[in-house]
């Protein structure tokens, strides 16, 4: 039997959402708590039954089956599961948000353990929800790199998330798949963490069906790794959102990345082999590994962009984000680049409370 308290919260559910090293760049952390978890459908990478068209389309002309004596056209191979096209291709199912306990609220918000559909696993998270009558703006975070292994739910950006929900912001901070109470995906790092995109795609769209958020005035937050997340997330769903903001971000061509923390790792060397067992090496092959770089695709991004840059960043060099805005600005991108003298990966006050202020600033420019 539910208890009174579970049934008000489930009630309030109801109301607030309606019917819908060398192992990489580490985030800034805190203490995060842990919900129940939820169980979900076996993993895959992209596109899953749920998300499938319920019928197959007619085939093309190109599809009939050949006629006697006439010579047939053979079909393209699909794209590669690491690359922008594969993820440009997919169909996003993002949905069926769902609160779970209450946890670390306070006066402004009340926060609550969180999951989502995600092309058929299930995605937990944080989410703070400002105390008041909505809807609200969002915005959806992505964190950066903690070892998955030891990774709880909700445990980073948790300045971002607390400013940002007390400034009138729904913050949904995802754990991504493989982390937290997250379902699995065995070939997400065979696939260059691909999956991320997908999950930080499926929040937004998850967001805009919650009914206590405004659909029309959602932005990206990325971190780091995440920040890579959010330069992936512009390209391959160009006005899902109205606006990004990158902390330290990797850089957004893909070898940079690969080179840093997977070629070169011992205990990553199954996922590199992988990899370049499909793609081949990014020397031999470099059009390949182009295919899977953001930065190939900035011509896509429909959306404004700022970037926050440490110049003694000890794990992303600020040398990536310049060459990551000057590539943009060749594409004729709005994008910012803000750089603190000084400044870690992970930026400490007063250089972070300076940032956090003007990404304030940027998403009520673009937020409205």
């Amino acid at each position: 039997m539910r208890t009174p308290r579970a049934l008000a919260a489930g009630l309030i559910a109801a109301l607030l959402l309606g019917a819908c090293s060398t192992v990489g760049p580490t985030d800034d952390r805190g203490g995060g708590t842990t919900g129940a978890g939820a169980a979900g459908a076996s993993p895959t990478a992209y596109a899953s039954a749920s998300s499938a068209p319920s019928s197959p389309p007619a085939p093309t002309a190109a599809e009939q089956p050949p006629t006697p004596g006439a010579t047939s056209t053979p079909k393209p191979a699909p794209p590669d599961p690491a690359s922008i096209a594969a993820l440009i291709a997919t169909r996003y199912d993002g949905g069926n948000l769902r609160l779970g306990r209450e946890r670390g609220s306070t006066d402004a918000y009340r926060q609550y353990f969180v999951t989502y559909v995600s092309n058929g696993l299930t995605i937990s998270g944080r989410i703070n929800i400002p105390r008041g009558t909505g809807p609200f703006p969002a915005v959806v975070l992505a964190h950066g790199y903690v070892d998955p292994a030891v990774y709880t739910n909700g445990e980073t950006m948790l300045r971002e998330r607390d400013h940002l929900a007390r400034q009138g912001y729904v913050t949904l901070h995802i754990d991504y798949r493989n982390h937290a109470q997250s379902d699995r995906d065995p070939r997400n790092d065979a696939n260059l963490r691909a999956g991320y995109t997908v999950d930080a795609i499926n929040a937004g769209l998850a967001l805009k069906k919650a009914r206590v958020v405004d659909p029309d005035r959602i932005a990206l937050i990325g971190r780091s790794m995440g920040g890579g997340v959010v330069y992936t997330a512009l390209v391959v769903r160009p006005g899902l959102f109205r606006a990004a903001v990158a902390y330290a971000p990797v850089s957004s061509d893909t070898v940079d990345n690969f080179d840093k923390w997977v070629r070169r790792d011992a205990a990553r060397s199954g996922a590199a082999r992988a990899v370049i067992g499909r793609l081949g090496t990014p020397e031999a092959q470099p059009a390949a590994w182009a295919a899977t770089s953001p930065r190939t695709y900035f011509g896509r991004i429909t959306e404004p962009l700022l970037i926050h840059h440490g110049t003694a960043d000890e794990d992303c060099p600020l040398s990536w984000s310049r060459e990551s805005v000057a590539a943009l600005e060749a594409k004729g991108k709005d994008v910012e680049l803000r750089i603190y003298p000084g400044g870690r990966h992970t930026l400490a006050s007063p250089q972070w409370d300076t940032s956090i202020r003007r990404t304030e600033a940027f998403l009520g420019e673009h937020l409205g």
